[in-house]
């Protein structure tokens, strides 16, 4: 049975002689996910799924996310996950080249764009978060990918032979060593033992192709309003909640209590109040029906 991979992936997709960070992959796995959200939107509209609504205004609707995904990302995680290091220089909020974006924070942040964008064209708030919300998993497992891709967000040591050996993490003695000499290392078997979950796949696969099949079926039919929104918020605090069991908390951060609880639980909590609240609201709610122009 083949042990642990190793992680040897360069995060810079293309050099760049003009600009020393180059591309990297994240930012590519953003691109893709507003893609497929433009591709899978405009062809809702064209059905007819927000009255009223065509594919220039569509176009609106999706930069005003992007812009919320953006600001909403990186505030939510200098609030949530390091604050203390905005505290004692508050430069650090415009250090987005040095990572940290936060689902919760981008998930406000587009809300904000949504009721915004929403209140313009005179269209109830949660008929157009249900029309997005299927959109949103295709986005959140490509980010995810760029998670792993980059070697961040780790999960917790495991024996199992999906394991993998992630540079940056603490390897003991190991730490800190030159890329060939891990592949050394890797090839006589003595970084096995601080192989580690891939929890960045993990979420890929249940926030992004799980959480897609699901609300994009759920969804082809009409259904009452909030009912989307509330399988969205649900499914994702549940799948969450439970990734985190095996992922590495915020360094900064740690555990909030319990030796297990993490803030990415303790924000989550919300999201499935939420999501149950709606999904209990949507059973007395009207249904938008579909208006091909």
């Amino acid at each position: 049975m083949p042990g642990p991979l190793l992680h040897d992936i360069n995060p810079i997709a293309l050099p760049l002689p003009f600009w020393p960070h180059g591309i990297h992959w994240y930012g590519i796995m953003y691109l893709l996910g507003f893609g497929v959200a433009w591709w899978l939107g405009a062809r809702r509209v064209r059905a007819g799924r927000l009255p009223g609504v065509n594919v220039d205004a569509y176009g609106d609707l999706l930069f005003y996310g992007m812009l919320g995904v953006v600001f909403g990302g990186r505030i939510g995680y200098v609030l949530f996950y390091a604050f203390s290091d905005f505290l004692a220089n508050p430069w650090f909020l415009f250090k987005i080249n040095e990572g940290g974006m936060s689902f919760h924070g981008g998930l406000l942040g587009v809300m904000i764009a949504v009721a915004w964008w929403s209140w313009r064209r005179k269209l109830h708030v949660f008929d157009t978060l249900d029309f997005i919300a299927p959109l949103v998993p295709p986005g959140l497992g490509f980010g995810r990918l760029g998670n792993f891709i980059g070697g961040e967000l780790y999960g917790k040591p495991t024996d199992g032979s999906w394991g993998v050996i992630f540079p940056h993490s603490d390897l003991g003695p190991y730490t800190g060593q030159a890329m060939d000499k891990l592949r050394e290392l890797h090839a006589s078997g003595a970084l096995d033992a601080y192989a580690r979950h891939p929890s960045q796949l993990y979420q890929a696969f249940l926030e992004g192709l799980v959480m897609f099949a699901l609300l994009y079926f759920f969804s082809r039919q009409p259904r009452p309003r909030y009912a989307v929104s509330g399988l969205f918020a649900l499914l994702y605090g549940l799948f969450r909640f439970a990734v985190e069991f095996v992922r590495v908390p915020d360094a900064q951060i740690g555990y909030l209590a319990f030796d297990w609880l993490t803030m990415g639980q303790l924000l989550s909590l919300p999201l499935i109040a939420l999501g149950l609240g709606l999904l209990w609201l949507s059973h007395t709610s009207p249904t938008l029906q579909p208006v091909r122009e």
